[in-house]
């Protein structure tokens, strides 16, 4: 009993410090963002609401798993939560360099990558069970699309709304929306075959 009991506290330990080190260098900066929101590269860009929302966006996908799977002896995805949490780190850390601004492309690649990582944690997730590969395929390029719009939807009401991008926010909304389903798209490619199995 003492060994298995050792095999799964392993098990559940284990990985544990990369979704935490994303979550912590997240959090760290949205706080320089929130309380030096005079710095140029913050000015604007809503980091006192990041602070509450990012955190929590990060921590629900691990909240969810460990709601369906409590009392299971199962291995904990880290890897996944990993990656799922990866995106906030890496658009606050565009923010806290100032790339947003000094690097023409770095909005466009962010969302293309960013939506890659995200989907291909999500698929890791939620694939479990779907065999053939066109349906794998579809549904991290679908949830990826539909995050997309959802995201969107979400910068404009935080403050592309009242801000001063409001002019070019159509065809800047259109190219995200395209690129962030383009992201997943490529995700669903990576996961398209089952493990252990050939696919359908």
């Amino acid at each position: 009993m003492a060994a298995d009991g050792g095999a799964h506290g392993s098990r559940v330990r284990a990985g544990w410090w990369a979704p935490a080190a994303v979550l912590a260098l997240t959090v760290v900066q949205l706080g320089v963002g929130t309380f030096a929101s005079s710095l140029q590269q913050f000015e604007g860009k809503a980091f006192g609401a990041r602070l509450v929302a990012y955190p929590v966006m990060m921590l629900v996908v691990p909240v969810a798993w460990w709601l369906a799977h409590r009392g299971r002896d199962v291995r904990v995805p880290w890897g996944a939560f990993a990656l799922v949490m990866a995106p906030f780190l890496i658009d606050v850390t565009g923010n806290t360099l100032d790339l947003y601004d000094s690097v023409g492309w770095w909005d466009d690649a962010n969302h293309f990558v960013n939506w890659a990582l995200l989907c291909a944690g999500l698929g890791l997730l939620l694939l479990q069970g779907i065999r053939v590969r066109w349906a794998r395929v579809l549904l991290v390029t679908g949830l990826g699309a539909v995050l997309a719009i959802g995201w969107e939807l979400g910068e404009w009401y935080t403050f592309i709304r009242h801000g001063t991008e409001l002019d070019t926010a159509y065809q800047d909304t259109l190219g995200d929306e395209a690129l962030g389903t383009l992201g997943a798209l490529v995700a669903g490619l990576a996961l398209r075959r089952p493990r252990g199995a050939d696919g359908g």
